[in-house]
């Protein structure tokens, strides 16, 4: 099967510091979360949830790019996305 992403719902998980996601791999729900430092810019030091969010929007097609190759590495049903693996 290969990864979907048709659910376009995302949370800020404050205890994580981190925005949440899901992807589906047939019937099967795939977890993401996604550092807030990945989120962040040299320009932004620090964002509100809501700053977070729209900054997970505007690059929502590479974080769904790197979340599709996490999930091709390993297959598990839960991945943490690093500024590493958003700016590969």
């Amino acid at each position: 099967m290969t990864l979907t992403f048709p659910n376009k719902s995302r949370s800020f998980d404050e205890s994580r510091n981190a925005v949440r996601f899901s992807g589906y791999d047939g019937m099967f729900e795939v977890r993401f979360l996604v550092e807030a430092n990945a989120l962040r810019t040299a320009s932004q030091p620090g964002r509100s949830e809501d700053e977070y969010l729209r900054a997970f929007d505007m690059a929502r097609e590479i974080i769904l790019e790197a979340a599709t190759h996490a999930y091709g590495r390993g297959g598990k049903d839960r991945y943490t996305l690093t500024a590493q693996d958003i700016r590969r």
